[in-house]
């Protein structure tokens, strides 16, 4: 368990940061960019679960919050071995899987798309569309940082899952409104 008794070290004021294994890089590593923007989606979720009422759904968003603090850990530890041990937190197959299973039956209750969509349809919904674009950006910013540092390949499975999961659910919260379809080329 994290204990965490003071919340400023100093440590991080020369532009360095630490991770899993205690090495240091600079704040504006790649790696710590993928890192902030998985924290600014779960941020983002937490800001949909006041705007949400089924009880299903909230369910889903505060497991997904859990897994971003877990998925933060698995990017902040360097190493090329990805397995989860007792000291290692790491995205497992189970997790996707889980996702996968949670899109098909949200899935299930929705019309097939026609056209695009525009994000809207609710309060709801329109946060878990800016919580999808959050986690599409967490997702581009962990692929660049793998372009120079081992990262767990199911992290960035995970991430590019996740906002997937994020647009059928924004779709399922505005069941009731509908979908806001993208009329291409309607203010020509």
């Amino acid at each position: 368990m994290v204990k965490l008794n003071k919340i400023y070290t100093r440590t991080g004021d020369s532009g360095q940061t630490g991770l899993v294994d205690g090495s240091r890089v600079a704040k504006s590593d790649p790696r710590m960019a993928a890192i902030g923007d998985v924290d600014e989606a779960n941020s983002a979720i937490g800001v949909v679960l006041f705007h949400v009422a089924d009880d299903g759904l909230r369910a889903m968003l505060a497991r997904i919050q859990n897994e971003l603090f877990d998925l933060g850990a698995d990017l902040a530890t360097p190493g090329d071995y990805f397995a989860p041990n007792e000291m290692t937190l790491r995205i497992v197959q189970e997790q996707i899987d889980r996702l996968e299973r949670e899109i098909d039956v949200m899935n299930e209750s929705l019309s097939p798309l026609r056209s695009f969509i525009l994000p809207g349809g609710g309060q709801g919904s329109a946060y878990l569309h800016l919580a999808r674009s959050v986690a599409r950006r967490a997702e581009r910013s962990a692929v660049a940082a793998a372009a120079s540092a081992a990262l767990n390949p199911l992290a960035l499975t995970y991430l590019n899952r996740l906002s997937d999961h994020l647009f059928v659910a924004a779709r399922y919260a505005a069941r009731a409104e509908g979908d806001i379809l993208w009329k291409p080329g309607a203010t020509r």
